[in-house]
């Protein structure tokens, strides 16, 4: 869920720093222009006032103020390399640096020198953005005399400090920018993880009490207040569910204990029963058969139950071992029916109940034997796959369709294609909670070209303590 939720809140943010970043450039850029344009209008005010005295008629020393403002004009250029003018109207120039600048015939420059032509100063120019290497500042102020203009003064000034300025202001902003964003993403870690860690736990509890583990609960410590009310919800309908299934669990037990009884005396009755009638009596015999189907399913039950109900007692196994010791075990009967049956002995180890792998394997093979014809073949290999050890055995017998393998393993549920052979239905429900009290599985699957291929999988590494 974090590696969902994370990048949300990662393009949230920065879409928010974005959103803020670039009308903060915007603004020091605007902010670096107005500060030079400021400059440059004092500076034209002070060219303008100065040729005021130029520009009066009759005055004496006409020549030397001309010279005076020339000298300025230079000295100004020299020091800021800005070029700077102040022309008649028709163009012509009064006193300009350098010598030969003339008042463009078009551009910003020209722009600027009409509007102080009118009696004001000229507009702000454009933006200057630092990628427009070729861009300059122009800026005018009209030289005024009897209400009249009578001259401009005109500045042109290159922008390299200036773009440079602005460039060096949006790196100190890229580099907040991207401080502000290491920390929102730090803090979007924490959050998310301060969130998701309650939910983890849910997941985990889950999984465990689905697992067989009934155990398994929430601290209820950590997150917001809503999970915390969850994980509370979710502890009081585990203790529920628990409670459930132990007095499930007591009443079969109770069940098929009290009921062994009467049912031996039956069973005794009618052995008693059968001594009085000919011998070969068929309802005598069909009686003694369902009787001890009987028995056996009430043993079943009781077996299940105790599964269900007993802790494991989990062991460093040679799993290898153990399955040779159950093949041998079940080969006389393989051998009557004429089922040749098989295993390998590579010793591999796992951590198991041995008496509850036992059990499951005894359950699994004798699965396999009912069902493989005479003359096939049921194989039982073990293996380590990474973190988990496997015992499989394979058969050739008619096998199941999808729908029965979705089916297979469920209390009291056999094929309808296979009524007719011994079993209660119960030994791989059995199985199955045996292995998932010590952390094991069962899974079946086709074994082709025909037949059933069931996996029993068991932990490699020793379970934490609970």
């Amino acid at each position: 869920m974090r590696t969902r939720l994370l990048p949300l809140l990662i393009v949230l943010m920065a879409g928010v720093l974005l959103a803020l970043g670039f009308p903060l450039a915007a603004s020091l850029a605007a902010a670096r222009q107005q500060t030079v344009v400021v400059d440059r209008i004092d500076d034209t005010a002070r060219f303008a006032a100065l040729a005021q005295f130029v520009t009066e008629p009759g005055g004496p020393g006409v020549d030397e103020r001309q010279s005076t403002l020339q000298g300025e004009l230079v000295r100004y250029h020299e020091v800021y390399g800005i070029e700077v003018g102040v022309f008649y109207r028709d163009g012509t120039a009064m006193a300009r640096a350098p010598k030969d600048w003339e008042v463009p015939e078009s551009g910003e420059p020209r722009r600027a020198f009409r509007e102080a032509l009118l009696g004001r100063r000229s507009h702000d120019p454009p933006q200057v953005w630092p990628w427009q290497p070729h861009a300059r500042l122009a800026v005018a102020s009209p030289v005024v005399r009897d209400g009249d203009v009578v001259a401009v003064v005109l500045t042109d000034s290159p922008t390299g400090q200036l773009r440079s300025r602005i460039l060096h202001g949006w790196l100190l902003i890229a580099a907040g920018e991207f401080a502000a964003m290491l920390l929102a993403v730090g803090a979007a870690f924490r959050l998310t993880g301060w969130v998701l860690k309650p939910v983890r736990v849910l997941d985990a509890a889950t999984h465990d009490i689905a697992t067989g583990r009934m155990n398994s609960r929430v601290a209820a410590a950590g997150g917001p207040p809503e999970l915390r009310r969850l994980a509370r919800s979710f502890n009081e309908m585990a203790d529920n569910v628990e409670e459930v299934l132990e007095q499930q669990r007591a009443f079969v037990a109770d069940a098929s204990h009290q009921l062994r009884n009467p049912l031996a005396a039956l069973l005794l009755r009618i052995e008693l029963l059968a001594l009085e009638l000919p011998p070969g009596n068929e309802e005598i015999a069909s009686v003694r058969t369902e009787g001890k189907r009987l028995a056996q399913v009430l043993d079943d039950l009781l077996d299940l139950a105790l599964a269900e109900h007993a802790a494991a007692d989990l062991r460093l196994t040679d799993i290898g071992e153990l399955a040779g010791e159950r093949v041998a075990a079940w080969r006389p009967l393989a051998d009557e029916k004429g089922v040749r049956l098989t295993g390998c002995g590579s010793a591999v180890t796992a951590w198991t109940d041995p008496v509850a792998l036992s059990s499951a394997l005894d359950a699994v093979i004798d699965n396999a034997l009912k069902f493989t014809p005479a003359g096939e073949e049921v194989t039982v290999t073990v293996a380590a796959d990474g973190d988990t050890s496997t015992i499989v055995v394979t058969d050739r017998g008619p096998g199941l369709t999808d729908d029965e393998l979705a089916r297979i393993g469920d209390r009291f549920w056999r094929s309808n294609r296979h009524q007719n052979i011994k079993g209660s239905g119960l030994g791989l429900s059995i199985s199955r909670a045996l292995l998932a009290a010590g952390g094991g599985s069962i899974a079946y699957a086709h074994h082709e070209p025909h037949g059933l291929r069931v996996t029993v999988t068991v932990p490699r590494t020793e379970p934490p303590l609970r």
